[in-house]
């Protein structure tokens, strides 16, 4: 234990002369000794002073220590709490006012619940006065104890030996702090709803003399059962605050304690939790309110992770004080009557890292040279990238795919059993629906485009086996694979060239498979994905923005063609509803012999025979369905036969109201109804959920919209061909080089397509602890590349937008925080099961279909609209396309407006905007065949901005490109420069940077 003695207290004329100033900065009665405190500040932090502030020094030397010895730097959460004497029946008894974890909360006047959790404001004064508490009082650090009843009397003890305190004074001390503590509990509504009728039977009754009890050394019932500490992490810890006044004391008794062991108190807690320090301040009378301000103060201090460091490392008086002067550095004041007092300021959704607190901190404590200094104007918002380790170069045929293999290793086993959680539950079944509906989306459009060459079987079958296999042996399981639009544009062209020419499709598709396959091992064994680190945020956005407007695009598209298949009678009118008629009529004359021939079908078919009279001779056309009619040759008359009542309206209304639902469900865990393990459940399983609510009302309504269609057996689309596909035969033996030259495109098309979303699911915002594979993933894709030619199934790449919506399925959040405290965001769960199971469902859909035949695909297109829109609007280039529509002052307080003038900005947008545009025309047109070309262009495009923005703008409004003779440099300047000179500067960094492209599903 070490004991830091009271020097006793000064009054206010002894300060000033000891500091040799006559000056009366104002009042001081009892601890206000305020210009004591004013002088050493001044002294400290002068500007006319060139040395570094001493509180700076001691406090980077504390939290240095710790780094330098390798210490754990993560220290227990702390739980603070606020106690102060209350007067009741000519007894007292302690009484629990406010509460802190991470922001304040108060009981509210009536005493019966908590306020909202709200930033602590303070007034200067009370710091100031606190300081000066630290400075006269007790000061216990490292104590040994197992009881509050020894803290108490070791503190009397030493204050009486030191003549700060009168011995007879020692009882009624004893006495005071050991009265009964009572605690705002956090009780059921159960509990609440029966003592509310318990308070109504009794009626009000004065409380009796005896039900004053003393401090009980173990916790009561009532802390037990409190429910507030489901929300306190296990390894918190306690901070007890007592404050209050009483009438026989004529200075205040002042005590700090530091336990070197954290021990449970019995019940001077409300929660039972062991307790680390505590704070004691009992005054004389008439100054409640000021004891009251310096509780909150000490409290405040204590839930600053900074001052936290302090107090725990801190070896004397001197070192508390300087962890007070920091933090008074880092205090920031609201000017009086700019602002309502009685406000309470909401917590932040982002609070600033301690980590980078420190940094600031060590590098204040340095000298800066000017030489290392860069101009306001040139100082770049991120620096120049970081190369990571998956993409540094070994020189070395495969040395990229070697080390991928190493480093996933590890992880291999983790991969399967980091899946036992029911999250993954909800994203297999997410992602199932989302990989099925585009199975059967691209597989349509595949057989309508190749003569059935390839259909929804092959679809669905590719489906299962490559995504199967990459989730199984990727570096990065968490992608999803699938045939892409850009993928199905080459499709399409290639079977129209080998048709015009009389080539065998499928053979010449799988020569180019081949090449790819190998242009494609060429680039692993060469590392080319060390090029990825070329693909800035103006690439990804410019790629990420053109699969959401597709995923839009085909999602709206299928609904309006739903009026194709389902007319609606836009001339309808009330009025003539007896005019509306649609009946079967009989044949021609000459068609008797088609009716002899099917009559019997149709009635083995329908079983309906009502419509076939008894001697086959006379059929009443009037009753027949319409398939009956033209089975048996007849047609439809009538001025309502072309329209279908109710189905496109109904379908419109599955589809918007899927959309809708997905994207309240998504948000209902931030709301305010029902407990957080129900809104966060209900979120986790929005999707499906809505899936399920709107397939009721499908089901409720009746109505015959179209449902999802599975393939009931397992064989080839087209019946003409088999499941493997042989090299030779009908085409020249030519065409096997030939086929080289279009493999080049498809190559370049599917490097940048896999790339591009490898880049985007693994950028550092998305915290994934396992690394990446991009060696391995691309190595992958080339084996099933050669797997699916051979079998004449279709080639599946990394999709974008489903693959991000995977990733948020799985996103991990904080289960405990504190009042007021956003969820923090942990990470992804990185595994392998999801994605496994996804693609096995699909591939025993076949077997399925009884059940998935029930599903509307109005309500999967949805689903499709849903996660385009979600991905649309959260890139940054949606935000800017927005202010051209807002006046500069309504603006949002974007970092990035802070340092690029707006026609800066808008002028990026616009050459964003216009490459998106071409991407967009060049994938819709027969100069579809460029389309590879065109995405590799972006990069160039980018490197010519920098000719346009300078290096400045474009290190707030995009990325800096890798510059290998720069990087040494920029690393060296990165540990050395420190600029605190920008508030904003210095807010960025206090801000947790979210994903920059962020698909949220849950």
């Amino acid at each position: 234990m070490r004991l830091e003695e009271n020097e006793g207290f000064l009054t206010h004329r002894e300060t000033a002369i000891s500091l040799g100033d006559d000056t009366n900065f104002g009042r001081s009665e009892g601890l206000r000794s305020r210009n004591s405190v004013i002088i050493s500040q001044a002294t400290n932090r002068s500007i006319f002073s060139s040395r570094i502030s001493p509180a700076s020094e001691k406090v980077g030397f504390i939290l240095g220590e710790e780094e330098d010895n390798n210490e754990e730097t993560n220290h227990p959460l702390l739980f603070t709490q606020l106690n102060e004497l209350f007067i009741v029946d000519e007894d007292v008894e302690w009484r629990e006012t406010a509460r802190w974890m991470k922001f304040e909360e108060k009981v509210e006047d009536g005493g019966e619940r908590w306020s909202k959790p709200h930033v602590t404001t303070l007034s200067l004064h009370s710091l100031f006065e606190l300081r000066t508490c630290m400075e006269k009082g007790t000061i216990l650090l490292d104590f040994e104890t197992c009881s509050f009843k020894h803290i108490i009397e070791t503190v009397t003890s030493l204050q009486i030996a030191n003549n700060d305190l009168k011995a007879e004074l020692k009882d009624k001390i004893m006495y005071v702090l050991l009265r009964r503590y009572l605690h705002q509990t956090t009780k059921s509504q159960r509990r609440t709803v029966a003592d509310m009728g318990k308070n109504c039977c009794r009626g009000k009754k004065a409380p009796s003399k005896t039900s004053v009890i003393e401090f009980s050394d173990q916790p009561l019932k009532e802390q037990l059962k409190n429910k507030f500490k489901r929300k306190i992490a296990e390894w918190t810890e306690v901070s007890n605050i007592l404050v209050g006044e009483v009438d026989f004391l004529d200075k205040p008794f002042i005590a700090f304690i530091r336990l070197k062991e954290a021990v449970i108190l019995g019940a001077l807690t409300e929660v039972v939790l062991p307790s680390r320090f505590l704070f004691i301040l009992l005054g004389p009378k008439a100054k409640l309110k000021a004891y009251h301000e310096i509780g909150r103060a000490i409290a405040t201090l204590l839930t600053d992770e900074l001052f936290q460091c302090v107090a725990r490392k801190a070896m004397n008086r001197e070192e508390l004080i300087a962890g007070i002067d920091e933090f008074l550095d880092e205090l920031t004041v609201l000017p009086p009557g700019k602002w309502d007092p009685t406000v309470r300021i909401q917590p932040p959704k982002f609070l600033p890292s301690t980590q980078k607190r420190k940094s600031m901190l060590f590098r204040e404590s340095k000298p800066h040279c000017n030489g290392n200094m860069q101009h306001h104007d040139e100082r770049l918002a991120h620096g120049h990238p970081h190369v990571s380790d998956e993409l540094k170069r070994t020189g070395r045929l495969f040395g990229g795919l070697v080390n991928d293999i190493r480093r996933k290793a590890r992880w291999y086993w983790s991969d399967f059993y980091d899946a036992l959680h029911i999250q993954c539950l909800s994203a297999i079944l997410f992602i199932y629906l989302a990989t099925v509906t585009n199975a059967i989306t691209f597989g349509g459009m595949l057989g309508d485009a190749t003569d059935n060459m390839q259909g929804v079987m092959e679809s669905f079958l590719g489906t299962a086996i490559a995504g199967a296999v990459f989730c199984l042996f990727a570096g990065q399981p968490l992608t999803i694979l699938s045939s892409t639009g850009p993928v199905f544009v080459f499709e399409r062209l290639l079977f129209s060239f080998s048709k015009d020419n009389g080539f065998n499709y499928l053979e010449f598709r799988l020569w180019i498979g081949l090449w790819v396959a190998f242009f494609c091992i060429i680039l692993v064994a060469t590392e080319a994905s060390y090029l990825v680190q070329y693909f800035t945020r103006f690439t990804e956005e410019g790629f990420c923005a053109l699969i959401s407007c597709i995923f839009i695009y085909d999602a709206c598209k299928k609904m309006i063609n739903l009026a194709d298949y389902f007319p609606i009678n836009w001339e309808y009118s009330r009025n003539n509803v007896t005019l509306y008629s649609c009946t079967c009529a009989a044949p021609n004359a000459g068609n008797h012999s088609l009716l002899n021939e099917t009559i019997y079908e149709v009635y083995n078919s329908s079983m309906n025979s009502s419509v076939i009279m008894m001697d086959r001779e006379f059929v009443n056309w009037s009753r027949l369905t319409q398939k009956e009619c033209l089975k048996l040759g007849g047609h439809l008359e009538g001025n309502s036969c072309n329209y279908v009542p109710d189905v496109t309206f109904m379908s419109l209304i599955l589809f918007f109201g899927t959309f809708a639902c997905s994207t309240s469900l998504k948000y209902f865990k931030t709301s305010r109804y029902f407990p957080t393990s129900v809104r966060k459940l209900t979120s986790d399983f929005s999707i499906i959920l809505a899936i399920l609510i709107f397939c009721g009302i499908d089901a409720f309504c009746g109505l015959e919209t179209p449902k999802l269609i599975v393939p009931s057996k397992f064989k080839p689309t087209n019946p003409s061909r088999g499941w493997v596909v042989f090299p030779f035969g009908e085409n020249p033996w030519w065409m096997c080089v030939a086929a080289g030259i279009p493999a080049i495109l498809v190559t370049i098309l599917l490097f940048m397509d896999q790339q591009i979303t490898a880049v985007i699911l693994n950028r550092k915002e998305y915290k994934l602890q396992k690394g990446a594979g991009f060696h391995l993933d691309f190595f992958c894709v080339a084996v099933l590349l050669i797997i699916t030619s051979v079998m004449g199934l279709p080639w599946y790449v990394s999709a974008t937008v489903i693959s991000l919506a995977h990733m948020e399925s799985l996103k991990m959040e904080t289960t405990t925080s504190a009042p007021g405290e956003q969820p923090k965001f942990l990470g992804i769960r990185e595994q392998r099961v999801t994605g496994l199971f996804v693609f096995i469902l699909t591939g025993v859909s076949v077997f399925l279909s009884p059940v998935l035949k029930y599903i509307p695909m109005p309500v999967l297109y949805g689903i499709f609209l849903y996660m385009g829109v979600a991905a649309l609007g959260s890139i940054q280039i949606m935000e800017r396309l927005q202010l051209f529509l807002i006046p500069a002052k309504h603006q949002p307080d974007y970092i990035y407006l802070r340092h690029v003038p707006l026609r800066r900005v808008h002028l990026f947008t616009l050459i964003q905007l216009l490459c998106f545009v071409v991407l967009w025309i060049l994938k819709s047109t027969i100069a579809a065949i460029i389309f590879p070309v065109m995405l590799l262009a972006l990069v160039g495009i980018r490197k010519t901005l920098e000719y346009i923005f300078s290096l400045h703008d474009l290190s707030w409004l995009d990325d800096i490109l890798p510059e290998k003779e720069r990087k040494e440099q920029e690393d060296q300047q990165k540990k050395q420069e420190v600029d605190t000179s920008d508030s904003e500067d210095s807010e960025l960094m206090y801000q947790e940077k979210g994903p920059e492209i962020n698909i949220s599903v849950n």
